[in-house]
């Protein structure tokens, strides 16, 4: 799902209408922990606390520019992407429906409804929220959005151009990956920019369906996704982000719920940062990886700070939360 120059260029400048660039910072302390000079993008800094509120601008732009007859939109989620279709729903007037999993965080919950969406909860996981929207949107006869959508794509993309021009060419950067919009906004941007930067994505061992894809050179499915870290708790990958990411991605870590759960600590100790779980994830593999990367240049994206209360209490604590 590729895009050039001019694509991303209009997508800075929608982005840029309606948030400030993030920052990225060189944090003293995490660079000695790592042994390595790490840049971290902070995603967390944005009006939803998340990276994915650039691809819901870039998407309702576009909808509001080529589709303004569209009825409404609808779109399942563990949080950070509907807080997004929310947040750019309501700044252009179009009604959003969003479906999420029973036991979602209540924190995600509410933010959701408080930016005016309407929250539907349905089935047991990220998967069978997906396919009760899919149905529930015929029914209503709103238009469905997956969480891989060229325009979502496209939006996310322009923290990795912030970063890449803030930082230059890094040797490696560390992104988590749910549905694959960051890592694969990513690769397209060091694309274009000509850089021989390594991407290396990272998802949670107890949510491996990207790691088995990216091992088996297609699409592999898991019965459960059965993680606390839950903005990346997928069972089936979308499977044009699976060829984007075994054409270009370096590899895929896979960490444990205690290794998530230990990052979000370290993060918060070396920046005073707050991470989400899978806002850590990142900082989680270039941890596994650390002595890999001693003395490089290093970039990791802290993907959004949204963490649930009662998680956030438990782990700083020095505990790892049930999924």
């Amino acid at each position: 799902m590729a895009f050039d120059s001019s694509e991303l260029a209009w997508a800075a400048k929608v982005v840029s209408s309606h948030m400030s660039p993030t920052p990225q910072y060189v944090w003293p302390l995490l660079c000695e922990l790592v042994g390595a000079e790490v840049w971290t993008k902070h995603e967390n800094h944005t009006p939803i606390g998340s990276f994915k509120v650039r691809g819901g601008l870039v998407y309702f732009e576009r909808l509001r520019n080529e589709r303004p007859d569209t009825k409404g939109i609808i779109t399942a989620t563990r949080g950070n992407h509907g807080q997004s279709m929310a947040f750019a729903g309501r700044a252009v007037g179009i009604g959003v429906v969003i479906v999420v999993p029973k036991g979602n965080n209540p924190d995600k919950n509410a933010s959701m409804r408080s930016l005016g969406a309407e929250l539907v909860e349905h089935g047991h996981d990220f998967q069978e929220a997906v396919e009760f929207a899919e149905a529930l949107g015929v029914e209503r006869g709103f238009e469905m959005v997956n969480p891989y959508h060229p325009d979502l794509v496209l939006g996310v993309a322009t923290y990795s151009k912030e970063l890449l021009d803030a930082a230059g060419e890094l040797d490696v950067v560390y992104i988590p990956v749910g549905m694959g919009s960051g890592i694969c906004g990513m690769l397209n941007v060091r694309d274009l920019l000509g850089f021989k930067t390594e991407v290396v994505g990272v998802v949670a061992k107890e949510a491996p369906a990207t790691a088995l894809s990216f091992a088996a050179g297609h699409v592999v499915s898991t019965e459960t996704a059965d993680t606390f870290i839950d903005g990346v708790a997928v069972r089936t990958p979308n499977p044009e982000a699976i060829e984007s990411i075994i054409a270009g991605a370096a590899r895929i870590v896979m960490v444990s719920e205690d290794e998530a759960a230990e990052a979000m600590r370290e993060l918060y100790r070396t920046t005073h940062n707050v991470a989400e779980p899978a806002g850590a994830l990142a900082f989680a593999g270039l941890l596994a990886e650390r002595d890999l990367v001693r003395g490089k240049r290093v970039g990791i994206i802290h993907s959004g700070g949204n963490a649930d209360t009662e998680h956030l209490v438990e782990v700083l604590s020095g505990h790892t939360p049930a999924p």
